[in-house]
C-alpha cells in the first residue's frame, strides 16, 4: 500500500467517525472525495509560516466539506495542515481553473471569496481611562458587539509554485466604515528549485509559533500583542532540513499602517515608502519534535521607537533596540485533546525617554488546551500571564503589560461553518492604586461573552 492509498483510507475513516459523532438524528451523506486530490495531503514537505483561518472558498473550489481540513473551525486538523504545507492547493488544482486554451494562464472557474463574521454580547468589568485624568465616563458593563468583525478572504494558486492569499477586515470591534488589509502575501514554494520557500507581503511574525487566527477562544494570545510581533511587512524564507524546520525573516518593524512620501526628487512623485529607515527587524525559528512534543525556538532582533510624553503615551523620536527569545511547545494528550504553551522573554533597551539609559526586561506567555468533544461541542482553556516588574513605578502605561487571566470557552456547532460560543474570563490580578497617573491595572477584566461565529 502506498502513502496516498494509506492517507485516503485515513481520510475516509475520519469522515465516517465525524458523521458518527454528530448528535443530530439525521445524517446527510458526505460527498464522495476524488482520489486525484487526496494525494496532496500525503505530502507535508516543509514548514509554512502563515496558517490560514477558515476558508470556505477552498471547500467550494475543491468540492469538499469543511471537516476535511478542520477538526472544528477554525482549528486545523492534520489534513488541513498538509494542505497548507502544499502551498494552499491540491495536486489537481489545474482542474479547478478555467480551460481557456492557454497553459500559461491560471484563472479560477469562480472568484475564490469567503466571508467570516462574528457577533457577540458581552458583560464585563472594564472601562475607558485617560492616564492623566482618570475615567472618561465611557463604561459599559453590558455591551452588544454586533457585528464584532466581518472579514473577506481569498486565496488562489497562480502558477505551479506561486500562491496568493489575503483577507480584509470590515467593521472590526465597532470601527464601522473602516477597511484594513491584514494578511496579504505571495508565496513561492520552491525558489530556483532549492527547496526553499519564500513569502513576501504582510503577515504575522507570531504565526511561526501559534497562529492567532485559528485559536478557538475569543481571548487572544496576549504576549504576541504586547511584544509587537503580530502584523508587519517583510519576507520569510523557510526550509526543512532533516528533522529540523528552519525559518528566517526580515520585516520593516513598523507594522502595516504607515507610509511616507518620497518628495525629494521633485513635486508629487507617485511612489511611497512603507518604512522610514533602512534597518529591519530580523527573526528566525527552529522547530523539531522530541518525544512526541513539538518544540520551537524563536529569536528576534530589531528596533522600535522610544516612548515619550506623559505616561509614555507619545511615540518618541529615538530608535531603540529590542530583543526577543521565545520557546513554544505543543502536543496531543489524546486524538481529540491538544495542548500548547508559549513563553516570550523581552528586552527593551533605552526604551523610555524619561530614563534613556535604562533597559527593561519582561516576560509573557500562555498555556492552552483544546478538546474537540464531538462534531457538535468543543471546550478550550487558555491561561495568559505576563509580568512587567521592571516598569513598576515608572508611571507609564507599560505597567499595564502585566496580565494574569484564565479563560474557559465552549462552542456548539450548529453546522460545520456556524457555531455559537460562550466564554468566561477570570482576572486573577488585583487592582492598582488610582492615579494620577492612571496606569497599570485600574480595573479587573472579568467578562462573560456569548455570540456567533460563522464562515461561508
Amino acid at each position: 500500500m502506498d502513502a496516498a492509498q494509506a492517507f485516503n483510507g485515513d481520510h475516509r475513516r475520519h469522515l465516517q467517525e465525524s458523521q458518527q459523532n454528530r448528535s443530530a438524528p439525521q445524517r446527510a451523506p458526505m460527498r464522495s472525495i476524488h482520489t486525484s486530490w487526496i494525494c496532496a495531503l500525503a505530502f507535508t514537505s516543509w514548514i509554512v509560516p502563515t496558517i490560514s483561518q477558515a476558508m470556505p472558498a477552498l471547500a467550494r473550489q475543491y468540492n469538499v466539506s469543511c471537516v476535511a481540513c478542520h477538526d472544528a473551525f477554525p482549528r486545523l486538523n492534520a489534513f488541513g495542515e498538509s494542505f497548507v504545507a502544499n502551498n494552499f492547493r491540491m495536486p489537481n488544482w489545474r482542474q479547478t481553473m478555467m480551460d481557456l486554451g492557454d497553459e500559461r494562464l491560471a484563472l479560477p472557474k469562480s472568484l475564490p471569496l469567503a466571508i467570516r463574521a462574528q457577533a457577540f454580547a458581552q458583560g464585563r468589568e472594564g472601562k475607558d481611562i485617560d492616564p492623566a485624568t482618570g475615567p472618561t465616563g465611557n463604561a459599559s458593563s453590558f455591551d452588544f458587539q454586533a457585528p464584532y468583525l466581518i472579514k473577506l478572504l481569498s486565496s488562489a494558486p497562480l502558477s505551479e509554485h506561486i500562491t496568493f492569499y489575503f483577507y480584509a477586515i470590515f467593521a472590526e470591534k465597532g470601527g464601522n466604515g473602516e477597511t484594513l488589509i491584514e494578511d496579504a502575501w505571495f508565496r513561492h514554494d520552491d525558489v530556483l528549485g532549492s527547496g526553499v520557500g519564500a513569502q513576501l507581503g504582510q503577515f504575522q511574525i507570531s504565526d511561526l509559533m501559534f497562529p492567532r487566527e485559528v485559536r478557538l477562544t475569543f481571548q487572544d494570545f496576549y504576549a504576541y500583542r504586547a511584544a509587537g510581533i503580530t502584523y508587519d511587512r517583510g519576507l520569510i524564507l523557510d526550509r526543512g532540513l532533516g528533522p529540523l524546520e528552519i525559518a528566517i525573516g526580515a520585516v520593516n518593524g513598523n507594522g502595516i499602517t504607515q507610509n511616507f512620501a518620497i518628495d525629494s526628487p521633485g513635486y508629487r512623485r507617485p511612489d511611497q515608502m512603507f518604512d522610514n529607515d533602512s534597518r529591519k527587524s530580523l527573526f528566525g525559528r527552529v522547530g523539531f519534535t522530541a518525544g512526541g512534543v513539538n518544540v520551537g525556538i524563536f529569536g528576534l532582533a530589531g528596533q522600535q521607537k522610544s516612548a515619550a510624553g506623559f505616561a509614555g503615551t507619545v511615540t518618541g523620536n529615538r530608535d531603540t533596540d529590542k530583543r526577543i527569545l521565545g520557546l513554544d511547545l505543543s502536543g496531543s494528550l489524546t486524538p481529540r485533546t491538544h495542548w500548547f504553551a508559549q513563553g516570550i522573554w523581552n528586552e527593551w533597551r533605552d526604551f523610555l525617554d524619561a530614563e534613556p539609559q535604562r533597559d527593561f526586561d519582561w516576560f509573557g506567555g500562555f498555556v492552552g488546551v483544546d478538546h474537540v468533544h464531538s462534531d457538535r461541542w468543543t471546550f478550550s482553556l487558555l491561561y495568559n500571564y505576563a509580568e512587567a516588574d521592571d516598569f513598576r513605578g515608572t508611571g507609564t502605561v507599560f505597567e499595564g503589560i502585566k496580565i494574569n487571566s484564565l479563560s474557559l470557552a465552549s462552542s456548539y456547532y450548529f453546522m460545520r461553518n456556524l457555531k455559537g460560543v460562550i466564554e468566561v474570563n477570570a482576572d486573577l490580578l488585583s487592582k492598582d492604586p488610582a492615579g494620577p497617573p492612571y496606569v497599570g491595572h485600574q480595573t479587573r477584566e472579568h467578562y462573560l461573552l456569548i455570540g456567533f461565529d460563522a464562515a461561508y
